[in-house]
Formats: C-alpha cells, sequence, structure tokens
C-alpha cells in the first residue's frame, strides 16, 4: 500500500509537470484560412486570413489569458454577451495605418458606411512562411500585400509572430517589415494606427459619459454609456500617466490592469527603441481601443510637435517591432521590465 501510494505520489506529481509544460503548437489549417497557436493543447491566440470578404486585413483573433479568459472582444466575428458594437473594423490585434499614400487601411471593413469616402486600401494574406513549435515558445512567418483601390501592391508585409508561455503569462513578440515598391510610400500624419488590439467588456475603462469620437476624415462614431458592471480596466504607461489622460501621449510601454471571471490581468504593449518614431504615441481609448502609433506627431500634439509624414522610398524597408505581455496576477514595474527587454 505504502509503494501504491509513492508511485501514485510520482505518477501525479509527473503528470502536474507535464500539464504544465507550457508546450506551444503551432498549426495550420489552410482550408480554414487560420494558423492555431495552442498552450499544452489549449487555445492561446489564431492567425486567422479569411480574406477581403470578411475582414480587410489578417489579425490575430481571439487572444486568451493563461487562466483562459479572452482578453479580445468577440464582436463582430463571435458576439458576447454585454459587448460594445461599434468600430466594426476593430478585430482581434492588427497592424495598419489610416493614411497611406492617401488610403485609408484603418477604417476598411464589410461594414463600412458611405459616411467613410476612401479610398481604402485592403491587406491581404499571401502565404505562410514556416512554423516552429516548441516547449515554451513557437514562431509563425507570414506574408502579405498591401494594396491600393486599385489593388495594386503599394508594400510587401513580412511578419514574424514569436510566442512564449509561461506559467501565469502569454508573451507575443510582432516583427514586421514593410517593403515599398516601385514607389514611395508615404505614411501621413494621421491617429489612426498602428498596431492595435479591441479588448474585451470587462477590460474597458468604466465609462462615465457618452463620448464622440471623430476620425480624420471628420467622421464622428458615438460611443455611449454602458452598464459598467464588471468593468475594471484602467491605463498606466511607463510615465506614470493614467487613465483616459494616456491618449496622445508618449511612452515606452503601457499597461492595461482589470479582471476578468476572477482572473486579475495586466495587458502591456511596448514599443522597441529601435522602431520610428520610439517611444511611440498612445492611441489608447477607455471603451477598448489599446493602440500605439509612433507615426501621427502633429495629430496627437494638436500641431506643436512638426508633422513627420514617414516616407518610405521605392525599394526601400522599414521595420517595426512591438511586444505584447498578458501576466495573471500582480505585476510590478521591476518584473514588468524584465518580461519585456
Amino acid at each position: 500500500m505504502r509503494y501504491l501510494l509513492i508511485s501514485c505520489l510520482v505518477v501525479g506529481s509527473m503528470l502536474s509537470v507535464q500539464a504544465q509544460s507550457n508546450q506551444i503548437r503551432v498549426t495550420h489549417d489552410e482550408a480554414q484560412k487560420r494558423v492555431a497557436v495552442t498552450v499544452d493543447g489549449k487555445p492561446f491566440t489564431a492567425y486567422i486570413y479569411p480574406g477581403p470578404a470578411v475582414l480587410k486585413k489578417p489579425v490575430l483573433y481571439p487572444i486568451l489569458s493563461a487562466g483562459g479568459n479572452f482578453i479580445t472582444r468577440g464582436w463582430p466575428l463571435d458576439p458576447r454577451p454585454g459587448e460594445r458594437i461599434d468600430h466594426p473594423h476593430h478585430v482581434g490585434m492588427w497592424f495598419n495605418y489610416g493614411d497611406v499614400n492617401g488610403h485609408d487601411f484603418w477604417n476598411n471593413s464589410i461594414d463600412v458606411g458611405p459616411e467613410h469616402k476612401g479610398p481604402f486600401g485592403t491587406i491581404v494574406h499571401t502565404g505562410v512562411k514556416s512554423m516552429k513549435s516548441g516547449k515554451g515558445q513557437g514562431e509563425l512567418v507570414v506574408t502579405a500585400n498591401w494594396l491600393d483601390k486599385d489593388n495594386k501592391v503599394m508594400l510587401q508585409e513580412t511578419t514574424t509572430f514569436q510566442f512564449r508561455a509561461g506559467t501565469n503569462n502569454r508573451i507575443i513578440d510582432r516583427i514586421t517589415t514593410l517593403k515599398a515598391m516601385d514607389k514611395d510610400v508615404v505614411f501621413k500624419d494621421n491617429k489612426e494606427g498602428m498596431i492595435a488590439l479591441r479588448l474585451a467588456r470587462q477590460l474597458e475603462q468604466p465609462s462615465t459619459k457618452a463620448e464622440v469620437f471623430t476620425d480624420a476624415q471628420g467622421v464622428a462614431t458615438k460611443v455611449p454609456v454602458l452598464n459598467n458592471a464588471g468593468v475594471t480596466g484602467l491605463y498606466r504607461t511607463s510615465e506614470g500617466v493614467e487613465g483616459d489622460a494616456v491618449w496622445g501621449t508618449r511612452a515606452q510601454w503601457n499597461k492595461l490592469t482589470g479582471t476578468i471571471n476572477n482572473e486579475n490581468v495586466s495587458v502591456v504593449l511596448s514599443d522597441d527603441p529601435n522602431n520610428v518614431g520610439y517611444p511611440t504615441y498612445w492611441h489608447a481609448r477607455g471603451y477598448g481601443l489599446f493602440a500605439a502609433n509612433p507615426l501621427g506627431p502633429s495629430v496627437f500634439t494638436n500641431g506643436k510637435a512638426p508633422a513627420m509624414n514617414y516616407t518610405l522610398g521605392a525599394g526601400k524597408s522599414v521595420t517595426f517591432h512591438y511586444k505584447l505581455l498578458i501576466q495573471s496576477g500582480d505585476l510590478t514595474d521591476i518584473a514588468l521590465k524584465q518580461l519585456i527587454k
């Protein structure tokens, strides 16, 4: 009996270790136009590219915490009770911009209304270059084309996603290289960019009044006050700025804290010192838009800073690197700096 008890304890210990091995598996389902990323068989995220008839760009969707909770909004793909249903172009985690040679890549969606005049750009997936699975880490390399209104390629994109998993965290590095084709490409100063997430309702900041937000074309979107039950989000940047005040400020990182289904989480988006415009401006809103945009200084400062109008010469390339950290439990600034370095 004693031997059996010891054996059971040993086997149980081995199973526990195996259950927490943090094995990342990256699997491509071409028929579903989806690359799934799992940790020990449980969902982490997926790279989806259903095409312009569904989405006007590829995205990571959904994204889950180590505790198995969605940090991204479900609507419009998989609506969940109590969610906002504004901004249909806010899906999962994406990378695009509001004015690229006059084309709006940000606002484009299948539900775009007549108030948005365009012209619109579309990002189309062109291939999966490589995938790697492994213990605690995985990688996906994909390609895409940024098309103008006439479906001509303006930019070729190569993106590497690096996925990491710990017992209490999930990390995604997005490293995107854009190459201009036969013409210069100008990213005119615009607030609509560049890497972004649309958050689950629980991670929004509690709303105190109705808001109206206007895009670069002067189109207004009303965001009403909703029931704040279970809404717990709060932004704070590396510069100590908190709440709605983070919008338009510059910082190395922005940390959003909140609680989902009794799981305390910190969602951190961080800039890289080698990026253009470092440290980035934050296009972060209390209603659930969490975005970093380094290319709109004149817009974010109401003209106090000179326009960047970043220009990528014909045949030239530029690389942007951003890190997303999702930490379960408390996350001190010291621990944060270690995880995002």
